[in-house]
């Protein structure tokens, strides 16, 4: 199963009725060019869960990474290629014991 499908299960899995109708899961372009992957944690699992920020800027223009939580929310950013690597890094994070 690839990064998205994975993703579109883990969001359906947490559509309860309620949850959905409040929070979520965003993903959008940035204008340098890039991508943002943001998932409400509120009333989830994980909502507690630790993460350890992750900063890769190994090629500014194209291949970085950053992610973290902030305000509740796993917040990936990266260049253009890089949103199933983002995606991909959420989802590890979430399969973690």
């Amino acid at each position: 199963m690839n990064a998205l499908q994975q993703l579109q299960d883990w969001y359906f899995a947490q559509c309860n009725g309620d949850w959905e109708h409040r929070y979520g899961v965003t993903i959008s372009t940035l204008d340098n060019p890039g991508w943002t992957l943001e998932v409400d944690l509120t009333n989830t699992c994980l909502s507690e869960k630790p993460f350890a920020t992750l900063t890769n800027d190994s090629d500014h223009s194209q291949n970085w990474i950053h992610c973290s939580i902030r305000d509740g929310k796993f917040v990936g950013a990266c260049g253009p290629r890089k949103l199933e690597a983002v995606i991909e890094i959420f989802l590890v994070w979430v399969a973690e014991s």
